[in-house]
C-alpha cells in the first residue's frame, strides 16, 4: 500500500509513528512490508519565498497529496491536520486523527537569552527582528508588543532554528509538537501557554485521508482514532469554517477536555499588525463540539471588523 506524505523531516516522522501505530494495532502487519512510502513535493514545500496567501492560499501543503490519492496512486495520506482545508476535496475523507501531542507554540531564542517565562517576550529587545510565516503568531506578539518587526521566515524545522542560532534573527516561534517529534525540545526556549499564544487550530494533531470510497479502509483506520483529538478537532475545525478566514486572516483556535468530561474551546481573530485582536470561550458537551465551533466562530466574526476577513 502506498502512503503518501510530504518529504520534511517532520512529515516522514509522524508518518512513521503512524504506521507504527497501525502496525501495533494489526499485528498481522507486522513485518510484511506491506507500505511504501511515497514522497510527494507539494506547492506550499516548493515555493518558500513568499507567503502562503502570494501563492494561492489554503490546501497548499495537501493539493498535490490529494490529487495522487484521488489518482489512485497512493492509498492514504498522512498530513499535519493543521495544514488540511477545513471543507476536503470532493472525494476525499478524513478518516481518522491520532492522539495530539502538545499543542503550544514555543518562543525561540538565542542561547543564552533571560527569560521570564511570565513575560517570555520581555526578553525581545526594543525593535527586535522575528521570522514567522504564521499571520496568527505575528497578530498576537504584535498585539502585546507593537514595537516588533517581522519578516517572512518558511522552511523545515533546521533553517529556521539557523537564522535565530546564528544571530540573523532575534527571534522565531515554532509549533512544540513538531521540535518533540524530532527530538529537538530542548530548543525551545520558552513555551507560550494557550493564554499567552493561542495557537493553530488542530496544531499538534495528525490527520489522515483516504478516498471517501475507500469503505475499508476508512472502518480500519477509524479503529485507532483517538477520540479526544477528533472531539477537539471537530470543534476547532467547525470554528474555522465559522470564520472562513483566508490565510491572511489571523485565526487561533484550543479545545481541551476539562475534568468533568466538558469540552472547552478557545477562538481568536485578529489583525496581523496587532491592532485588533479579540478573543473568546465556550464550555459545552463534547456531543456538541461542531457546533459549539460554529458557535463560537459566528460570535467572533459578529464583533471584529469586515476587514480582516477580506480575500
Amino acid at each position: 500500500m502506498q502512503v503518501g506524505t510530504r518529504g520534511s523531516p517532520l512529515a516522514r516522522q509522524q508518518t512513521d509513528t503512524f504506521l507504527t501505530l497501525l502496525t501495533t494495532f494489526c499485528p498481522v502487519l507486522r513485518g510484511m512490508q506491506v507500505f511504501e512510502e511515497h514522497i510527494i513535493v507539494t506547492t506550499g514545500d516548493a515555493v518558500q519565498h513568499k507567503a502562503l496567501a502570494e501563492i494561492g492560499g489554503k490546501g497548499l501543503f495537501a493539493k498535490e497529496i490529494h490529487e495522487q490519492l484521488l489518482a489512485g496512486t497512493i492509498d492514504f495520506a498522512v498530513h499535519s491536520l493543521k495544514d488540511l482545508e477545513t471543507v476536503l476535496p470532493e472525494g476525499i475523507a478524513l478518516a481518522c486523527t491520532l492522539k495530539r501531542e502538545d499543542a503550544r507554540d514555543a518562543l525561540i531564542l538565542p542561547p543564552g537569552a533571560e527569560i521570564d517565562p511570565t513575560d517570555p517576550f520581555g526578553a525581545l529587545k526594543q525593535g527586535a527582528l522575528v521570522g514567522s510565516a504564521s499571520v496568527r503568531r505575528q497578530a498576537q506578539m504584535k498585539y502585546a508588543r507593537p514595537d516588533l518587526n517581522f519578516t517572512l521566515l518558511r522552511g523545515n524545522v533546521g533553517r529556521r532554528l539557523g537564522r535565530v542560532e546564528s544571530g540573523e534573527l532575534d527571534a522565531t516561534l515554532l509549533a512544540y509538537a513538531g521540535l518533540k517529534r524530532l527530538g529537538m525540545a530542548e530548543k525551545a526556549s520558552v513555551l507560550l501557554s494557550p493564554e499567552q499564544m493561542v495557537p493553530a487550530a488542530c496544531q499538534g494533531i495528525v490527520g489522515i485521508t483516504v478516498r471517501a470510497e475507500d469503505t475499508e479502509l476508512l472502518s480500519l483506520l477509524s479503529a485507532i482514532e483517538d477520540q479526544e483529538a477528533r472531539a477537539v478537532s471537530r470543534a476547532e475545525r467547525a470554528l474555522l469554517g465559522a470564520l472562513d478566514g483566508s490565510c491572511r486572516t489571523p485565526i487561533g483556535g484550543y479545545a481541551r477536555l476539562l475534568e468533568d468530561g466538558t469540552l472547552h474551546l478557545t477562538g481568536l481573530a485578529a489583525r496581523a499588525d496587532g491592532s485588533f485582536l479579540l478573543k473568546r470561550s465556550l464550555t459545552g458537551a463534547v456531543a456538541d463540539a461542531e457546533a459549539l465551533g460554529r458557535e463560537l466562530g459566528a460570535s467572533l466574526k459578529a464583533d471584529s471588523p469586515e476587514d480582516i476577513f477580506a480575500p
